[in-house]
């Protein structure tokens, strides 16, 4: 829900967050790998992705989006994937991860041996340590204003993600031949299993930084938790390394500087025409099982649906995943020599409200929230591809989700089910006030979706501005709008949202919302192993924040994806990953 979590971040923007209760059981099934017999055919696969690569570090604040996740994904090996099943399958040809102890909760984590980056230099339990330092957000002891900006002590690593659950871990063993690492939890964790610690390379982030290996993995084991309620000086090894983490692997075309996109995965880049398409080719260094049976994977950048069609028509790519639409449905099903797969998205588009300016006043909130014309926007552009779509009426489940039911049941969103034009202006009382809405330009769904929204409005009294533009997810956080309209994709497994996206203290909190018990739920949940539990929690979150008009829910995305007939093992996948997931299964038919 890396800028989609049913659980960017570990939702990322789709740009793509959402939920799924996983238990502490752990992993499930074993990968499929590929047929080490089975020759690489030396041929290209090329896919069409809508946003441009950004960076190489996906689980930044900054690099947060999910082309960037995509090219990671094939780029970087780890612990495991998740299925179309939505399953967390393990990779025990990277390592394995193992529950020591269910009390306390000791994880052990073992690399296999011979395990290199794409420059040679081997992959060890050094850099586990700072995938732990990064991720668990350990040493923070920053304070916040209501802006976002730090007033006292200090942020280090700026990870997407959720660092609840993690952070109350320790490394209390590093093996000395440096293939494993010892987490132990002070609580239980529900997410155990989705905490990888494989990060950027350690030596890379070292050199960068000015530092030594060796000193920056002493300073991570040896210096103290951070505790905001009494910050130390500014610990200068930490800083100078999290600085470059920060956004020292961000670019705009391919640095002239090869360790700044190492590969430790079955692709490396190889090259990259910005705004046009990027090339990766085969690690040579890769010894894993998930081995494609193509020798290059193109990415090609197209932003235009219509043109990824064209594309996809004139043999120029194999696979596309475009907005769907009822146009777009019946044009793709009209070509010969094309799949066409269809299912939901673990993904929903949402209108977020900031809490300042025009909307410090609830009143204004709530007016502006009846005028949203959801059922129309539904009707419009999700039921002609998906007939049986629904509005959405809850921020943290989705209607597959057994508890969605008992959500909004609860939660507060019938009083927006329908369009209150009369509503919204006795709350005005003769106001006027004028709204600057943002939203991707590029993408049809949200551009209608501003539309809509404008003319229902301007009904009312409202003037929505248009503030729409390219580089929307690089705003997000920003005050130049006052309502934002985009999309949160999930991974499908974990139970990161809240506390990633809607705690006060999120890494994705981009509306500066602030709750006391939704941030105390954030908090609660990662230690919660009754899934029964987890639900009843996530609906009193969801009811918090109907009342305090953080926003509302649009639609459950419609997903389609489209493939030539000379690609093979293709299937459909609703998270953000899309569906490379499996492209080590992909055979090419010449």
């Amino acid at each position: 829900m890396s800028n989609q979590t049913w659980r960017k971040r570990a939702l990322g923007i789709v740009a793509g967050v959402g939920i799924t209760a996983l238990a502490i059981s752990g992993c499930s099934t074993t990968p499929e790998p590929s047929d080490s017999d089975e020759p690489v055919v030396d041929t290209n696969v090329t896919i069409a992705e809508v946003n441009e690569f950004t960076s190489t570090n996906a689980i930044s604040a900054t690099g947060n989006l999910d082309i960037n996740g995509k090219v990671n994904y094939l780029t970087r090996a780890g612990f495991y994937y998740v299925s179309d099943t939505y399953e967390v399958v393990p990779d025990e040809s990277f390592g394995k991860m193992e529950v020591l102890s269910e009390d306390p909760l000791q994880v052990k984590y073992t690399l296999n041996e011979g395990l290199v980056w794409s420059d040679g230099d081997p992959i060890d339990a050094d850099d586990l340590v700072l995938g732990w330092a990064v991720s668990s957000g350990i040493f923070d002891d920053a304070t916040f204003d209501a802006d976002g900006n730090v007033t006292a002590g200090t942020q280090y690593f700026e990870y997407a993600g959720s660092t609840e659950g993690l952070k109350t871990s320790t490394i209390t063993e590093v093996s000395d031949d440096k293939l494993s690492l010892t987490l132990e939890y002070d609580a239980p964790f529900v997410d155990w299993n989705l905490n990888g610690l494989t990060d950027q390379p350690i030596h890379v982030l070292a050199d960068k930084a000015g530092l030594e290996v060796a000193d920056l993995v002493d300073t991570i084991l040896t210096s103290p938790r951070g505790d905001a309620a009494s910050p130390a000086p500014v610990n200068e090894t930490l800083k100078a390394a999290a600085d470059f983490w920060n956004t020292g692997f961000d670019m705009t075309s391919l640095p002239e500087d090869e360790s700044l996109y190492l590969s430790s995965g079955p692709f490396t880049i190889s090259s990259w025409e910005p705004s046009q398409s990027m090339t990766l080719t085969l690690n040579e260094s890769y010894t894993g099982d998930l081995t494609p049976s193509f020798s290059e994977f193109v990415i090609r950048f197209i932003g235009d649906a219509q043109a990824q069609v064209t594309a996809l028509q004139n043999g120029e790519v194999d696979l596309i995943v475009p907005q769907a639409s009822g146009d777009m449905l019946t044009t793709l099903e009209g070509m010969d020599g094309v799949q066409v797969i269809q299912g939901d998205q673990l993904a929903y588009d949402h209108i977020d409200l900031t809490f300042a300016g025009v909307f410090a006043d609830a009143n204004v909130r709530e007016a502006f929230l009846k005028t949203i014309p959801r059922q129309q926007i539904v009707d419009t552009l999700i039921k002609p591809v998906n007939p049986n779509a629904e509005v959405l009426n809850s921020q943290l489940f989705i209607p597959a989700q057994p508890a969605y039911a008992d959500a909004i049941a609860a939660n507060g969103s019938d009083a927006f089910n329908e369009v209150d034009i009369e509503g919204a202006k006795e709350l005005l009382a003769g106001a006027t006030p004028t709204i600057r809405l943002m939203y991707n330009i590029n993408n049809p769904n949200r551009v209608d979706s501003f539309q809509a929204i404008q003319a229902s409005a301007a009904e009312a009294g409202i003037t929505v501005e248009d503030v729409g533009r390219e580089d929307w997810s690089a705003q997000l956080g920003s005050d130049i709008y006052d309502a934002v309209i985009f999309g949160w994709s999930s991974p499908g497994v974990g139970n990161g949202t809240i506390p990633q996206i809607f705690a006060s203290f999120g890494g994705s909190n981009f509306n500066k919302f602030a709750n006391d018990r939704v941030d105390e739920i954030a908090r609660t949940i990662p230690v919660t192993l009754d899934p029964a539990e987890i639900d009843a929690l996530t609906i009193e979150a969801d009811t918090e924040l109907f009342a305090d008009g953080y926003g509302l829910p649009l639609f459950q995305s419609a997903g389609l994806e489209a493939h030539t007939d000379r690609l093979e093992g293709v299937t459909y996948m609703g998270n953000q990953t899309g569906p490379i997931w499996n492209f080590w299964e992909w055979t090419v038919a010449e």
